[in-house]
């Protein structure tokens, strides 16, 4: 059972949010509540293994919320469910440790699949979010030098770069390379140490920074 705190502000949306994710037999929302702080708390009580918030909320909303929740838990799963398409927000919630940034406009199966991604330790970004987020690293001007860190990576560390910015999936990556998703995982867990990132989606974006999104694997 995927245990679920959900946050929002709007009373029937977070009410109908709700029904549909414990429709589905193996999803439970333990807590729902409309303001940061009070996910905070409920998080606290509950250890949830997803964390479904608002991006603005009462108070210190989503983003200050996720940073309370990490500070107390490195490894919490949260998954940012919002209306915003501001690259700001999008910004100050990768900075802030979310796992996932969805819109508010998916369908119920685009939220099933990105609850049961971020459970499994992945991150999920609105394919228009996405977008921007690569958008705004390309367009950055190119490097003066190669990254030293760059050196610290191993040859099957960036091929796993490369792909992550195609916006593959643990499985999917490993299906490229001949990988089991655990050895995948392990590979992240090593790129993310060397580069001193919180999350697979600030690998990408690095990655795209450093021209890896163009490499030839």
């Amino acid at each position: 059972m995927i245990r679920i705190v959900l946050a929002d502000d709007h009373h029937l949306f977070r009410d109908g949010l709700a029904r549909i994710l414990n429709g589905y037999p193996d999803l439970e929302v333990v807590a729902s509540v409309s303001s940061g702080e009070d996910a905070v708390t409920a998080v606290s009580h509950h250890q949830p293994d997803v964390i479904l918030l608002d991006v603005n909320m009462p108070g210190i909303g989503g983003v200050g919320a996720t940073q309370q929740i990490r500070q107390n838990d490195s490894e919490a799963r949260i998954l940012m469910l919002t209306v915003s398409e501001r690259e700001s927000d999008l910004f100050s919630a990768i900075r802030s440790g979310a796992r996932g940034y969805l819109l508010k406009d998916s369908t119920s199966e685009q939220l099933n699949d990105a609850v049961r991604r971020v459970y499994a330790g992945e991150a999920i970004i609105a394919p228009v979010m996405a977008a921007k987020l690569f958008d705004k690293f390309s367009e950055m001007p190119e490097a003066p030098k190669r990254s030293p860190k760059l050196d610290e990576l191993t040859d099957r560390e960036q091929e796993i770069l490369h792909l992550l910015t195609q916006g593959l999936s643990n499985k999917e990556i490993g299906v490229q390379l001949a990988l089991s998703p655990h050895t995948v995982k392990v590979h992240l867990h090593r790129i993310l140490e060397k580069l001193d990132l919180r999350s697979r989606v600030e690998a990408a974006a690095w990655a795209v920074r450093h021209g890896l999104a163009k490499r030839n694997v």
